[in-house]
């Protein structure tokens, strides 16, 4: 991607990495980008470096607007690998005694991440940066999502660089939100929330309410990953208010995986039960359905019906990772329940139902567990089972 201005003298020069599809086990079907960012003024300064196979293409963009080695100090904002992992080699081509300034828990991790010496410099929450007619000023944001994040904000241009808050693993021709549609760009950014700030939605709120009351007026917001925001940045903090408050919805989602079909049939009862008390239904099985696409409609569904075979006495693998990985997210709000099928033991109900209780769901009075293969009378049970949770969530509202 060649660079872009975004303002006079504020250009963003990152990379896009198409082919990317997997980013820690979340799945990036539309490839990411990592952004970072160029102040042209009497200090020039390069907000965020890139991933480690991508400084060229920095170093490329960079070099169309001026000399890499003119920068005189970089900012880090957040120190996991996809935004530093380039930190070392931009440094040794620009200078290593040029400072790089962080948060405190940023110094401890790029501390950590390079032993190579490097001119690192902390700053505290609030503290400000003068580089010429332009004043940086930097907002720690710990724990969104790593203890070191923090935001920088040029006082001036009313620029937001949000890190990986506001973001989306999105990789397209567009660059900006008047670029595309809310409908194809905003579902990025809600499975973005869903599976990496879900955890910290109470510390969110706390942000939006922090950044109201400091009266900082927002004309764009430049996120890590993804568009920038430029036409309308309020609808993306809107977004965020909306998600940090997990609130329900007349949705649920029936999540399984099957050996024999066993699971599958009844999984295809509950949502037909659960469609037939007018509540939007959706199967996902965890075969063909990435655990992180799972998670994103999970994200705003009241109810969330988990299934699985019994194997070797307990839980089929992929139902186990899931059950991990949305234990992890802290999802709220939802009314919970378990069902499977087993041939001569049967734990998996009680311990989904054991997982979604320790979750904190609103666990049905009773799950469904079946035999072998389900017969007529089975699946008409899984129907019912599906209508009364259906109900249960209408009733909601």
């Amino acid at each position: 991607m060649k660079p872009i201005e975004l303002a006079s003298g504020i250009y963003s020069v990152g990379a896009v990495d198409w082919n990317a599809r997997d980013f820690h086990g979340y799945s990036i079907w539309n490839g990411t980008t990592y952004n970072a960012y160029l102040i042209i003024d009497e200090q020039i300064t390069l907000i965020d470096t890139v991933k480690k196979e991508f400084v060229h293409e920095l170093i490329t963009n960079i070099s169309r607007i001026i000399d890499p080695k003119k920068i005189d100090q970089v900012i880090s904002n957040h120190t996991e690998m996809d935004h530093s992992g380039g930190l070392f080699e931009v440094m040794s081509f620009i200078g290593k005694d040029k400072p790089v300034y962080c948060s405190e828990k940023g110094l401890e991790n790029l501390s950590r991440h390079f032993y190579q010496k490097l001119n690192l410099k902390s700053i505290k929450d609030k503290d400000s940066l003068k580089i010429g007619k332009r004043t940086l000023t930097f907002l720690e944001t710990r724990m969104l999502h790593w203890p070191d994040s923090m935001f920088t904000y040029v006082n001036e241009d009313k620029i937001l660089f949000s890190s990986d808050a506001f973001g989306e693993h999105y990789a397209g021709p567009e660059r900006f939100d008047d670029e595309i549609k809310d409908e194809k760009i905003l579902p990025h950014a809600k499975k973005y929330y869903a599976n990496i700030l879900l955890p910290y939605s109470p510390l969110i709120k706390k942000l939006i309410e922090r950044v109201t009351a400091l009266g900082l007026q927002i004309n764009m917001i430049c996120p890590d990953h993804g568009i920038i925001w430029r036409a309308n940045p309020l609808k993306i903090i809107s977004a965020y208010a909306e998600w940090c408050e997990q609130k329900p919805s007349k949705k649920a989602v029936v999540v399984y995986d099957t050996m024999w079909h066993s699971t599958a049939k009844m999984a295809e009862a509950i949502v037909a039960g659960l469609q037939n008390a007018g509540i939007y239904a959706l199967p996902m099985n965890l075969r063909t359905s990435d655990r992180s696409d799972t998670i994103a409609e999970v994200f705003d569904a009241g109810a969330v019906i988990v299934g699985s075979p019994t194997l070797n006495n307990g839980l089929f693998p992929t139902v186990s990772d899931f059950l991990t990985y949305m234990k992890g997210l802290k999802p709220k709000n939802k009314i919970g329940a378990a069902f499977g099928s087993y041939g001569w033991s049967g734990e998996s109900i009680k311990l989904i139902h054991r997982e979604l209780e320790e979750m904190k769901f609103n666990m049905m009075d009773a799950d469904v567990s079946i035999k072998f293969v389900p017969d007529e009378n089975d699946i008409k049970a899984c129907f019912d089972f599906g209508e009364k949770i259906g109900k249960k969530l209408f009733v909601s509202f």
